[in-house]
């Protein structure tokens, strides 16, 4: 059994990228079991979530993000698709691609795929990737008609 010596939850941050065709970002990652997932990660000591946002997607994908939105905040606890036992507290924004094309840094993902959001839900996902996917398409369903998204 996986041993945890995690006092308490670790805060994350994610993002929910979106291109200019509508099609999400999403990465294969290792740490949850080589699923499709969202790009992001751990909150330093002395960030702001936002800033942590940025950084996180710089690292992984070498992509600049714009108009970074709160989509949904949520527990993990002991997630089964992650490669340790651990509790976080998931931040997920909704954000747009600044810059071009994704470039992988290796470690965290082994993959990219830009998606339609609906057929994203039937990739191989994990359930909180799912969620956020889930929750987006909510916004969308409910912004339809004249309004945007984004401004």
């Amino acid at each position: 059994m996986r041993r945890n010596k995690q006092k308490y939850p670790e805060v994350t941050v994610g993002a929910l990228i979106k291109n200019k065709k509508g099609e999400i970002l999403l990465i294969r990652s290792p740490k949850w079991g080589n699923r499709f997932t969202l790009c992001g990660g751990h909150i330093e000591m002395g960030e702001t979530a936002e800033r942590a946002l940025k950084r996180e997607i710089r690292e992984e994908v070498g992509l600049e993000i714009k108009n970074p939105r709160l989509l949904k905040v949520y527990d993990a606890i002991y997630p089964k698709e992650f490669w340790k036992k651990k509790h976080f507290i998931f931040l997920d924004y909704l954000c747009e691609a600044k810059t071009g094309k994704p470039k992988l840094d290796g470690r965290e993902a082994t993959k990219f795929i830009w998606a339609d959001p609906l057929k994203a839900l039937k990739l191989f996902i994990d359930q909180y990737t799912q969620q956020a996917i889930l929750e987006y398409l909510k916004l969308l369903m409910h912004k339809k008609g004249n309004q945007r998204i984004f401004k």
